[in-house]
């Protein structure tokens, strides 16, 4: 006999308007058995990490049945789901064997019973890297990065970056991260003034995350052929009337190239990015900071946090021990 245990879960109750709040969310323990279905070629996996992403702050919006470029449909009264890394315990799948690492889509949950094509990849390199990486900087937040930058933003040694929404109080940019320079919008009266004292000579690539009046300021101080990778619009998801943009002609008269653009679209490229980012971490090159949240209890607020800026570092929720 399959053994049966507990599996608490992290679940909607009802769509919501909005930020989500705490109680859109209520804790739920059932039962699972610990054995893939006969002739099922899902996966039954532990979730030993889960991501907190602003993109599930979306799903929670979604009317029911309304499918998402990643595959995932919110339904109230049903778990969560988002970006996590796990154990595997079963597999109906020949790709998996028990006791793999692996890290992709699954449910808010302790147990999750997933198709085998929502796993993005095996974790072949834990050594010295903590199996929480791969839900930020080895894991879609990192695979973004690199795409919005390197693919769509084509960017070259010695050109200008600008990042919206790099979140971070203005000395930790600075002096943790080794950004060059940074502000806060808050305290910025005038964003094209803000802009020009910190590009003069222009922006070369905008890594685009908030859209409204950041994307209006950036347009009229980009650079002639600039690029602009388009990932999020945050400043836009809960107005009733989206803001206009009323310098869009910069981009006839500079030639610039504005993209929007998926994790999705780039999956191909997890290896060259691992190798890339793997090296630079181990380097010491690139700084990274987690903000770990224990336990499926504590996985709402956690979640919720991430709207009014309560984390410091990339939000992780651990379920389970490695």
């Amino acid at each position: 006999m399959a053994e049966v245990v507990r599996n608490k879960r992290v679940v909607l109750r009802n769509y919501v308007t909005g930020f989500p709040k705490e109680s859109d969310m209520e804790i739920v323990e059932g039962t699972i058995t610990l054995k893939v279905p006969e002739g099922s070629k899902e996966v039954l996996l532990k979730n030993l990490y889960l991501s907190c992403d602003p993109f599930m702050r979306n799903l929670m919006n979604k009317p029911q049945g309304t499918e998402t470029s990643s595959g995932l449909n919110y339904t109230s009264g049903s778990a969560i789901g988002g970006f996590g890394v796990s154990k595997v315990i079963d597999s109906g799948s020949p790709d998996y064997k028990y006791g793999d690492l692996v890290w992709g889509l699954t449910k808010w949950e302790e147990y999750s019973l997933v198709p085998s094509s929502q796993i993005i990849s095996k974790i072949q390199h834990t050594d010295g890297v903590p199996l929480s990486y791969y839900t930020g900087i080895l894991g879609m937040p990192g695979v973004t990065a690199y795409a919005g930058l390197f693919e769509v933003g084509s960017l070259q040694k010695g050109e200008r970056v600008f990042v919206s929404a790099a979140s971070g109080a203005v000395d930790l940019l600075k002096n943790k991260f080794g950004f060059d320079e940074g502000f806060n919008y808050k305290e910025e009266p005038d964003l094209n003034a803000a802009l020009k004292r910190y590009f003069p000579e222009g922006i070369d690539v905008y890594f685009e995350n908030v859209g409204g009046k950041t994307l209006d300021a950036v347009l009229l101080n980009m650079r002639v052929q600039g690029r602009i990778p388009a990932c999020g619009m945050i400043s836009q998801y809960n107005l009733t009337q989206p803001e206009g943009v009323t310098n869009l002609a910069n981009i006839v008269y500079k030639k610039i190239r504005m993209q929007g653009f998926h994790f999705f679209d780039y999956v191909n490229l997890y290896p060259k990015f691992l190798e890339f980012v793997l090296s630079h971490l181990k380097e010491g090159k690139i700084v990274y900071v987690e903000d770990i949240a224990e336990g499926l209890e504590n996985g709402p607020a956690a979640l919720v946090g991430l709207f009014s800026g309560r984390n410091f570092g990339k939000q992780v929720l651990l379920v389970a021990p490695e």
